[in-house]
């Protein structure tokens, strides 16, 4: 990717008397160690911009073939999966990879809204579950989403939203790590960031942020990865910023305009 064409490149450097911490503000002089750090800075911008503008240069790149290598926190490089089955992302790579592809993108159908529907949660499930484990698993749902929990969440009992409101049920997951794996088998944590809520003028359950981490043991199955079993628990969870909450009619237009991912490790 060349920056170059994107147009003109600007910095905005921090503002002196601004501390983003809450600390004490800091008086107006300015010291000769803040110039190295104001050069610093720009001097790095520089190099970032060098390195992005290489793009296609791959003479000093390593010729052995070998995938590039990642931090915890950086992206493979794998191109996501291209086939779906009931709306959801499947066909993954039979390695540690695609098994955290798996799980990332099973966490977002299993926090959506149309787990609040019979028919369609068990399309979800069909596809996302072990076949041999399928069945469980719509047992044990049926008796949690029950009408008197969706009317807990502020639904109709049906798991339809009340008229005039939209309903919010989003997962997104934020990492994910392997902590076993076979051939066969593979245990994934998924870090997530989750929307609930009913975003309307009356809605008595407005929309929250939760954060989570669910835990996923797939297995190898008919050429994908399958859940077999699934639990989750609270956090990891930052503290909370100083954002002003959204309006009702704000919120319910991003859920509806703004698409989800396709998640790849």
């Amino acid at each position: 990717m060349s920056l170059g064409d994107e147009g003109q490149t600007r910095t905005r450097l921090p503002d002196s008397g601004t501390d983003v911490y809450g600390g004490a503000r800091r008086g107006g002089r300015t010291s000769s160690r803040s110039l190295v750090t104001v050069v610093g800075v720009v001097v790095l911008l520089i190099a970032a911009i060098a390195f992005a503008n290489r793009g296609g240069d791959d003479s000093s790149s390593s010729s052995s073939g070998n995938d590039p290598k990642t931090s915890a926190t950086a992206p493979s490089g794998k191109t996501p999966v291209k086939t779906k089955a009931a709306g959801i992302p499947t066909g993954f790579a039979h390695n540690q990879q695609g098994a955290q592809s798996a799980a990332a993108n099973y966490a977002v159908a299993l926090g959506s809204p149309d787990m609040f529907n019979k028919v369609r949660r068990d399309a979800i499930l069909q596809t996302v579950v072990a076949p041999s484990h399928v069945a469980d698993f719509v047992s044990s749902l049926d008796k949690a989403y029950t009408p008197q929990f969706n009317k807990n969440v502020g639904l109709n009992e049906d798991g339809s939203a009340p008229s005039g409101s939209t309903f919010v049920s989003r997962t997104s997951p934020i990492g994910t790590k392997v902590t076993e794996a076979t051939d066969s088998r593979a245990t994934v944590e998924v870090w997530c960031s989750g929307l609930l809520g009913v975003a309307g003028e009356n809605s008595t359950n407005p929309v929250t942020n939760s954060w989570f981490t669910t835990t996923m043991q797939l297995e190898w199955t008919n050429g994908d990865w399958k859940i077999v079993t699934q639990t989750q628990k609270e956090g990891p969870a930052p503290v909370p910023g100083d954002d002003k909450a959204s309006g009702a009619d704000d919120m319910a237009k991003a859920v509806e305009e703004y698409g989800g991912f396709t998640y790849a490790r």
